[in-house]
């Protein structure tokens, strides 16, 4: 044993098993992991190799002995009459009828089992979906009982886990650092953490996510052999894995003429492998699927049916993902069906596949981890919980996530933090790790969707800020390439539905609103106060100042203060009111002071301030020239941010992309 292996026995006992070992009896064996590491955990929790060799010879005996296939059910219930007792290892489930218990045995294929009620009642799980349970099978044919069901259940002992108690699991984890509980649980998967850094890490993490956070729709494509079904055909009971095949709106939903519900209401996830593959059986499944993605819940007749299964869709793309992202877009491999921005922009992550490795033995950990049931009713039980706002005190959202990219982000963050600290405890370095993280991993399906329909998806220069500071971070995704963004913030408008610097100069205000924002034209509805509390937000100050310090920094631009992002006219009533109410004049004595203290004077002389009167009040606007120097904005902190606008965004450059604009936009 390593440390961590030894932490993991010491607090978690019973809970943890050799992963090497399961590897090696599942080969030729097709039997569920939990049944071979409840087996292992039986007769191989030793560290003496010799003890360990013969416990594997009786896990392979019982394995022979005792669990039944289920082509082998009459077999199985031959030797239950002619020997009268027989243990068997099978799924029970019960059910009541009558008022009385009944179990169904699911490979033994009989469905009038008897069994105590003590049993049911020590038990829960027996009725709540089924466990596997080693058991002993008796045979009394009574000659008063019609119809004849002569099998009972004499005695039972849970393989699952029957009973959890999450107190305990939470108590165990604060007894691991951060990076160790990483460590245990990519064991517990299987893999071993040794050969991967903290971002592949996060590759293999977030494959769980769907596990613990009620629907989440995640999708990932990359090269075939990098392991991305393992975790939903073998980890949890509580996922389904379906390959390929014809999908159907009963299959998904509800059979409205028997009136059962599909597999989205009766599984926590439900993975769709070998997408590329898949057929729709008509365009209502991609429609309904579409809605439940947004909603979490399905229509049948009149009445509405909420479910809580994750979605997730898996595939191997056809080309190299820098291909892809040159020449077409990541969703180019996804049936013809799933290419639709409205049902693509319900995905809250794409995983890029392509960055993780090809399985081989070498990643395959020959130590401690979770037995998978356990870990998998961990996952389960924290299903119930929400750490969605956990970001609020620390960091604030940019302008550009729209609500969708905030839904997504958040939960991305609060299934993160379910697995690596469910006990509420984390660090702000860490949690500025996993935002980040789901902030990229959005913005990759934001990037792709913008390929696809250009007008409604402009907006993806993805930002956050420190609450405390106002510092500005920009999360980019790594397969952009190298300088993209100098070069593209350097080159010049090509979009002949976008009007011309001085196209725009000559329009009115009017005019400018029904053109709509785009690279040369921001609308903002306030340049001091923030709508949702009514107060002065130094925050709402700031988006003017980068939007103004953007343009200096490119091509020049519009801005509209008083309009919405829909371009809708608010005007500046409560701007007006903020600087005490001393009408135009002093909104732009203001707004110019608000300037000058950020960009300097110098740079404020290129931008020339009007007004325009509206039935709804005035709207404020900006002209702003191309400036010959670059222009930087003073932050909090003392130091000179480089904003540049690009596209329908203003963003911050860093350190070298700063250096590399400056030298090639100002020579």
């Amino acid at each position: 044993m390593d440390p961590l292996d030894r932490m993991a026995n010491e607090f978690f006992i019973g809970r943890v098993v050799r992963k090497d070992l399961v590897r090696r009896v599942k080969v030729g064996n097709n039997v569920p992991v939990h049944v071979l590491e409840f087996l292992l955990g039986k007769y191989c929790a030793s560290d003496d190799p010799a003890v360990v060799e013969n416990g594997l010879v009786v896990v392979n005996q019982t394995l022979v002995d005792n669990f039944i296939r289920p082509d082998e059910s009459e077999l199985a219930k031959s030797k239950v009459k002619l020997n009268g007792q027989h243990r068997l290892i099978d799924k029970v489930e019960v059910r009541l009828v009558e008022n009385r218990f009944w179990a169904t045995l699911a490979n033994f294929n009989d469905k009038w089992v008897h069994i105590q009620e003590d049993v049911v009642q020590k038990y829960d799980r027996l009725v709540q979906g089924g466990v596997w349970c080693q058991l002993d099978l008796i045979f009394n044919d009574l000659e008063d009982e019609k119809p004849l069901r002569p099998f009972y259940i004499k005695a039972l002992k849970p393989i699952q886990v029957a009973a959890f108690d999450l107190g305990a699991f939470l108590m165990g984890r604060g007894m691991f650092s951060r990076d160790e509980w990483i460590d245990l649980i990519m064991r517990s998967i299987g893999l071993e953490p040794s050969k991967y850094d903290l971002r592949g890490k996060l590759v293999a993490l977030t494959r769980l996510i769907p596990m613990v956070e009620r629907n989440y729709n995640l999708i990932e494509l990359g090269p075939w052999g990098t392991g991305k079904s393992f975790v939903y055909r073998e980890q949890s009971p509580n996922a389904i894995l379906i390959s390929g095949g014809k999908i159907t709106v009963p299959q998904l939903f509800v059979n409205n003429s028997t009136g059962r519900v599909g597999l989205l209401g009766n599984w926590d996830v439900v993975a769709f492998d070998e997408v590329a593959a898949l057929e729709m059986s008509d365009s209502a499944v991609i429609q309904m699927l579409k809605d439940y993605m947004e909603s979490g819940s399905f229509a049948r007749g009149r009445e509405e049916i909420p479910a809580e299964a994750s979605t997730v869709f898996i595939g191997n793309t056809s080309r190299p993902h820098t291909e892809l992202v040159r020449t077409a877009h990541l969703f180019a491999d996804l049936p013809k069906a799933m290419v639709d921005p409205a049902f693509l922009d319900r995905m809250h992550f794409y995983l890029p596949g392509w960055e993780a490795p090809k399985l081989e033995p070498r990643l395959f950990t020959d130590h401690y981890g979770f037995v998978s049931d356990y870990l998998s009713e961990a996952f389960r039980q924290l299903r119930k919980r929400s750490f969605v706002s956990a970001i609020d005190p620390e960091f604030a959202l940019g302008p550009h996530l729209a609500q969708r990219d905030v839904k997504a982000v958040r939960k991305t963050v609060s299934g993160l933090l379910k697995i690596l600290h469910p006990h509420g405890d984390w660090s702000r370095a860490e949690l500025r790790e996993y935002l980040e993280w789901a902030m990229e991993g959005r913005r990759r399906v934001k990037e792709q969707l913008k390929k696809l329909a250009t007008h409604d998806f402009a907006k993806t220069s993805f930002t956050y800020s420190e609450v405390d500071t106002g510092r500005e971070y920009s999360v980019e995704v790594p397969e952009q390439p190298e300088g993209a963004i100098v070069e593209e913030s350097l080159a010049e408008p090509t979009n002949d539905d976008q009007p011309a610097p001085k196209q725009l100069q000559a329009m009115t205000v009017s005019e400018l609103i029904t053109a709509g924002e785009s690279r040369m034209l921001e609308f903002k509805a306030t340049a001091r106060v923030n709508l949702a509390t009514g107060q002065r937000d130094p925050a709402i100050e700031l988006a003017v100042i980068k939007t103004v310090a953007g343009f200096l920094n490119a091509h020049g631009g519009t801005l509209l203060i008083g309009v919405t992002d829909e371009g809708t006219v608010r005007a500046l009533k409560e701007d007006i009111v903020a600087t005490g109410n001393k009408g135009r004049d002093g909104y732009e004595n203001a707004l110019t002071s608000l300037l000058d203290s950020a960009i300097g004077r110098p740079a404020v002389t290129q931008v020339h301030i009007s007004f325009q009167a509206f039935p709804e009040g005035d709207v404020c606007r900006l002209e702003v020239q191309s400036s010959h120097e670059p222009v930087f904005v003073r932050n909090r902190k003392g130091d000179a941010d480089l904003y540049v606008r690009i596209n329908n965004s203003t963003r911050l450059l860093n350190t070298a992309d700063a250096l590399s604009y400056i030298k090639k936009r100002f020579r």
